[in-house]
């Protein structure tokens, strides 16, 4: 093996953990991967002998190209809530199959981070996010965040509480067992497709939010919107019953979802937040040049 070999073969034991970094801090899987190979070039044209600790090095290099890629995202004001998708916006769903195991048994993967999570990030401060994302999520001292941020220690921890309490006065306490959310889904998908109003009613959380995400291009009754209420979320159920012969049951973000898949064409993913039994949280992603990207697993049923 060559020295490019072995450079290769060690950056490449770190490149999911940058991956999962990386989609955390930026919501976005195309921009994620160019996060990742932005670090792979800043990688091989540092001097890293001395680094002892080359994961939290690389680490700490993936936090700071995203953290760029955030500021020149608000700068060009190209931030979903710079173009008015504040409400509506719905980060890139990570689609798996649905395990055939013991969900108790499946060990989590790394990129297995809710929807409902990623969507109260994207109302962060760049730093914030950073912060957060890089301590809270992945153990990273403040006093290596510090230097990122171009703040001491103390401020840093600041910058990452603030993020905090955001994050927990936003995101519910979701149902961790896989069999409940299940079974809610398959409840809300039944009553959807009987067309049963009450029934969509009783699965429903009555402070439900419904977020629909179809991109600036896609007008009229399939636009994007924001909608809260167990009785305006059931009318839209109903609105678009018509698509419930193509739905197939999978993993999104880690939680039971929903993808729309007519003819073998991904038309939209829906992520679902299950607590106590009802569903808090529908988001929809519906956006046709987003959707291009994504890969549906061939086993989703």
């Amino acid at each position: 093996m060559n020295d490019g070999e072995a450079l290769a073969a060690r950056f490449e034991e770190h490149r999911a953990h940058l991956g999962a970094v990386a989609y955390r801090m930026l919501g976005s899987l195309t921009e994620a991967e160019d996060a990742v190979q932005e670090t792979w070039l800043k990688f091989v044209r540092a001097d890293t002998s001395e680094v002892r600790n080359l994961g939290g090095w690389l680490t700490t290099v993936a936090g700071r190209v995203c953290l760029d890629l955030l500021r020149a995202r608000a700068a060009r004001r190209e931030q979903p809530i710079d173009d008015g998708h504040h409400d509506t916006f719905v980060p890139d769903p990570v689609i798996r199959p649905l395990p055939h195991t013991d969900p108790e048994q499946e060990m989590l993967r790394a990129d297995s981070v809710g929807l409902a999570l990623l969507v109260v990030l994207e109302t962060l401060e760049p730093a914030e996010r950073l912060a957060f994302v890089l301590h809270d999520m992945f153990g990273v001292p403040f006093v290596d965040i510090a230097p990122i941020v171009e703040r001491g220690p103390a401020a840093t921890r600041q910058l990452a509480s603030r993020a905090r309490r955001r994050v927990q006065g936003a995101t519910p306490p979701a149902e961790p067992d896989r069999a409940r959310q299940r079974e809610a889904v398959d409840a809300f998908m039944a009553a959807a497709r009987a067309g049963d109003f009450e029934a969509l009613l009783a699965v429903l959380d009555p402070d439900v939010v419904l977020r629909a995400d179809a991109g600036t291009a896609v007008r009229g009754m399939a636009a994007s919107k924001l909608v809260r209420g167990a009785k305006a979320v059931a009318e839209q159920a109903l609105l678009f019953r018509r698509f419930t012969p193509y739905e197939r049951l999978a993993l999104v973000n880690g939680e039971v979802g929903v993808l729309n898949v007519p003819d073998g064409v991904l038309r939209s993913v829906m992520g679902v937040t299950v607590v106590d039994g009802r569903i808090v949280a529908l988001y929809i992603l519906a956006d046709p040049e987003r959707l291009a990207g994504l890969e549906v697993p061939p086993d989703a049923g």
